[in-house]
């Protein structure tokens, strides 16, 4: 079986990115003030984190060609379960908002693996489908009062780095070595760039694709349990548009919403390229609605740029 290797080219998705990062930094330090404080600059990490962690789910469910429009609502879903649980055991909490996010994801997959409904329509319903359960499991009000050993989940920091960022880099970390040194890795890639071809070649492609979307489901679940105690209580209405923010911070990373191209650390570096975007212009005074059609266009111009580079490969 032959499936394809992280070449240099996959890894050179990174460098894009990275040099936006690099002249969004230099651009604000010189018009935001404050922009490159340590408080500021550990406020944009912190911001980035649970979106961080939910784009690498994201990124290797589009690298297989999918799509997931749940996970604002599942975010909400497993927070406020973790919340529910976590008034007798912090632990519970977490573990419960993990079994929410992989039972979520498990569905996807069958649906998607099994029964080959698109992607977009099965996430959809989703969307709705766990944002409603969120309110009737709450009755449309949130639950606080959490024990302080849960909420350090969202609010503890190690050497003044806060835990969700923490996590975030060692999800990131897990994530790509898993695409760039695992076979599922490589079959990932595979799925995305060719499903017929790959499974011709004897790569289980139902199965690359459960696997896809329950990890997927599994850090969704994390995320709502840091979200919880970063807020300190489950809400039913919170990730309102996370999904949205997510396929925007993969999309800006150089994943190609084809599939097959692509990788965390880009996905990484476009929700930090985003959160310096929406902090530095928060910083120099711009128009909130202007700021909203700056994001737009800087979404439309990645993937504009994608479209561009598929074109020339063929």
């Amino acid at each position: 079986m032959v499936v394809p290797k992280i070449t240099w080219f996959s890894r050179q998705t990174a460098l894009g990115p990275a040099i936006a990062v690099v002249l969004a930094i230099v651009i604000f330090s010189l018009v935001a003030p404050g922009f490159l404080s340590v408080a500021n600059l550990l406020n944009v990490s912190l911001q980035t984190a649970i979106t961080g962690i939910l784009a690498v789910g994201m990124t290797m469910v589009i690298l297989t060609g999918g799509i997931d429009l749940s996970i604002g609502s599942v975010v909400a879903l497993s927070g406020v379960t973790a919340a529910a649980v976590a008034q007798s055991s912090a632990l519970g909490g977490l573990i419960a908002a993990l079994a929410v996010g992989l039972g979520v994801g498990a569905l996807n997959g069958v649906l998607v693996a099994g029964f080959r409904v698109a992607p977009f329509v099965v996430t959809l319903a989703g969307l709705t489908m766990a944002r409603g359960l969120a309110f009737l499991l709450t009755g449309g009000r949130s639950i606080g009062n959490l024990p302080p050993s849960f909420n350090l989940l969202g609010q503890g920091a190690l050497f003044g780095i806060p835990f969700p960022v923490l996590l975030m880099i060692a999800i990131v970390g897990a994530g790509y070595f898993l695409l760039s040194r695992t076979v599922l890795g490589r079959q990932i890639y595979a799925v995305g760039g060719n499903s017929e071809a790959s499974w011709l070649a004897g790569v289980p492609v139902s199965g690359v694709l459960m696997a896809v979307y329950i990890l997927n489901g599994l850090l969704t679940g994390l995320a709502g349990a840091v979200l919880a105690a970063r807020l300190g209580a489950g809400i039913p209405n919170s990730g309102q548009l996370y999904e949205l923010d997510v396929i925007a911070a993969v999309v800006v990373g150089g994943t190609s919403l084809s599939g097959g191209r692509g990788g965390v650390l880009g996905s990484l570096l476009g929700a930090l390229f985003i959160g310096i975007l929406n902090n530095g212009l928060n910083l120099a005074g711009v128009d909130p609605y202007l700021q909203k059609i700056v994001l737009g266009a800087v979404i439309l111009g990645a993937v504009m740029i994608d479209g561009t580079g598929q074109s020339q490969n063929r």
